[in-house]
């Protein structure tokens, strides 16, 4: 998990596809941690895209380094945690957060992986998957 956490913080960004109905959603995000053993992320509750999880929390999400020559494609489904913990944790690793978001209002929100998969592709060369 660790690899995978430490590819897409390198990437910088990574899109998040949600389902809304019958229609993939994607869209830009950038935060990414481990918080007691699991992959998180963090969004707010306002936002379509905390709707459309709480609806169907399977999503993907897609990154690519900044050379171009590898990516990383990371499946399962996010569960919410309205801890205080994890939402601190997540806003000391990024800080630039704290204008927009505190982990006492009503709108941050973190999310988990459950059942995460998480497969590394380069050109040329063979996939390889990690489980989590």
């Amino acid at each position: 998990m660790e690899e995978v956490k430490e590819f897409i913080k390198k990437c910088g960004t990574y899109f998040l596809a949600t389902v809304d109905g019958d229609q993939p959603k994607v869209r830009p995000f950038g935060t990414i941690e481990i918080f007691e053993g699991k992959l998180y992320i963090q969004t707010g509750k306002s936002k379509d895209v905390s709707k459309q999880i709480q609806a169907n929390g399977k999503v993907e999400i897609c990154a690519m380094d900044k050379s171009g020559a590898s990516w990383i494609r990371v499946s399962g489904k996010l569960v919410h945690d309205d801890r205080r913990e994890p939402k601190v944790h997540m806003l000391e690793n990024y800080p630039s957060l704290k204008s927009m978001y505190s982990p006492d209002d009503e709108n941050t929100e973190v999310l988990y992986f459950e059942n995460g998969e998480a497969t590394f592709y380069s050109f040329g060369g063979a996939p390889r998957t990690v489980k989590f």
